[in-house]
């Protein structure tokens, strides 16, 4: 299964998500996966989507699940390249979203959000944003923590969407009226 999905993720007609699924629904290659195979996955992958699929469905569950240390993804979020600091950080969904098997690691996900507060990219920013606000449905408290600490050195867009999510339960509140409206 391994071999397979890895030659689908080189044939440029094969969306990599797709290749990612089967893994995930796979247990056994799933819990086969190992540091190095897994940024064979993920090398390569440059855009929102892909990096997003593979955080979501391979990196996330993996780490999750411990088969790779916080040091690989640590390593990660230190990259120059934007797409695997995005995936450091889309990682801790997998820690935190029930739907997903996760069970809340406010630990693990504020040490990899600590990592890019003063990162300023904007796909790097918006996973930011979205790795406390997931984390903010299981830990309210530590997340509000965070904001206070690092108010300062975030960018504006995750102290103001992670704020909204913790005050009114919805990223952008604004939007919500805008569409009830119509």
């Amino acid at each position: 299964m391994i071999s397979l999905a890895r030659n689908l993720t080189r044939l440029p007609i094969v969306p990599r998500f797709f290749a990612y699924e089967l893994v995930q629904h796979h247990a056994e290659a799933l819990h086969s996966l190992k540091a190095k195979s897994l940024e064979d996955f993920g090398r390569g992958n440059d855009s929102w989507g892909t990096v997003d699929a593979f955080a979501c469905y391979l990196a996330g569950p993996v780490w999750r699940e411990h088969q790779v240390s916080d040091g690989l993804i640590r390593r990660w979020a230190r990259s120059k390249d934007r797409w695997w600091r995005r995936t450091a950080l889309v990682c801790t969904v997998a820690l935190n979203t029930k739907a997903r098997g996760g069970k809340g690691d406010s630990l693990r996900t504020l040490n990899i959000c600590e990592l890019l507060t003063a990162d300023r990219d904007d796909m790097v920013v918006k996973a930011l944003s979205w790795a406390l606000r997931e984390l903010s449905k299981r830990d309210p408290q530590a997340v509000r923590r965070f904001l206070k600490e690092h108010q300062r050195v975030l960018a504006p867009r995750v102290v103001r969407e992670v704020s909204n999510k913790l005050q009114t339960g919805l990223k952008n509140p604004r939007k919500r009226k805008t569409r009830s409206a119509l």
